[in-house]
């Protein structure tokens, strides 16, 4: 069973990675095709924020993936050490998520408006 969960906790952790790394090579790619659409004339600064968006997105979802794998790395190796890790790990990551989805709200909420390009 803890071989399982071990290597359950592994999983989640590449899946994480990748849910970061693939958010931010589509924003990348995103990004470079509006700013290229700047030599036709097409670029919209409206793309540019719903691109920080998106890419906000999978960095909040990827941060949940990797808390989820530390807490269970903390249970199959439960010591004094490991939750004073995890618990600072969480603090970090809550509060980034936080003031992460707190950005994305108001860049949604103020969105530029498509006749401003």
């Amino acid at each position: 069973m803890n071989y399982v969960l071990q290597s359950l906790s592994e999983i989640i952790s590449y899946a994480s990675i990748a849910i970061i790394c693939y958010g931010a090579a589509l924003g990348l790619l995103k990004f470079i095709s509006n700013e290229l659409s700047r030599f036709k004339n097409s670029f919209s600064l409206a793309k540019t924020v719903q691109i920080k968006i998106e890419v906000g997105y999978y960095l909040l979802l990827g941060l949940e993936f990797l808390i989820a794998s530390d807490i269970i790395d903390t249970i199959l190796n439960p010591s004094f050490d490991d939750l004073g890790i995890l618990a600072g790990t969480v603090v970090i990551r809550t509060g980034l998520s936080f003031f992460l989805n707190k950005e994305i709200e108001s860049i949604a909420e103020n969105k530029v408006p498509e006749d401003k390009k």
